[in-house]
């Protein structure tokens, strides 16, 4: 009877190490497909299609929406640059959000849109600036840059829309100010 009760007990130890150790194999089956699906839901939400630039926002747990507000920052502070928005500003913050997958009814749309009408609270560029700085100092030269490129081409973009000083220049003095104090966020 003992010889029974051992290999009863032996058997039982033997299904849980390998149901344990078949647990921790389907994981790891597992990840790659989840990471990929992190990465597409980056890319959706802010546009960034960078492989080396998601790569590193899975490995920094960065969530998709934080970053599709993230990347409106810059189009908001241009487009507020010189104290107002009018509507091509307007018309290009959005078309630019929406470039970045952002859809009227997300969280982040309605966030962007109440920055529009009012300009958004004191201190949030120095808050994104702190956090791109955050983010990009484990990054490489190359997806620093391209996460640089992407989100600052959208904002440079709401200046272009403006036509600048009585449409003499393109950008106005205080968006180029606007535009070269963000891009000292990724000079890390």
């Amino acid at each position: 009877m003992s010889n029974e009760l051992l290999d009863d007990r032996r058997r039982a130890l033997e299904e849980a190490f390998f149901a344990k150790q078949n647990a921790l194999l389907r994981q790891r089956l597992a990840e790659p497909e989840e990471v990929r699906a992190r990465k597409e839901a980056f890319s959706a939400a802010s546009g960034i299609t960078d492989p080396a630039v998601l790569d590193a926002l899975v490995k920094l747990d960065v969530s998709p929406e934080t970053l599709a507000a993230i990347s409106l920052v810059p189009l908001v502070a241009v487009a507020w640059a010189d104290g107002s928005i009018d509507a091509k500003e307007r018309t290009a913050v959005l078309s630019g959000a929406a470039q970045g997958g952002l859809k009227r009814g997300a969280v982040g749309y309605d966030l962007l849109e109440k920055w529009l009408e009012a300009p958004p609270p004191a201190g949030l560029v120095e808050a994104w600036k702190g956090y791109i700085t955050a983010i990009t100092a484990s990054m490489d030269h190359a997806g620093r840059r391209g996460l640089q490129e992407q989100l600052l081409d959208r904002a440079r973009m709401v200046a272009l829309a403006a036509g600048g000083f009585l449409g003499l220049r393109k950008i106005s003095d205080e968006e180029e100010q606007v535009l070269a104090d963000l891009a000292k966020a990724f000079n890390t």
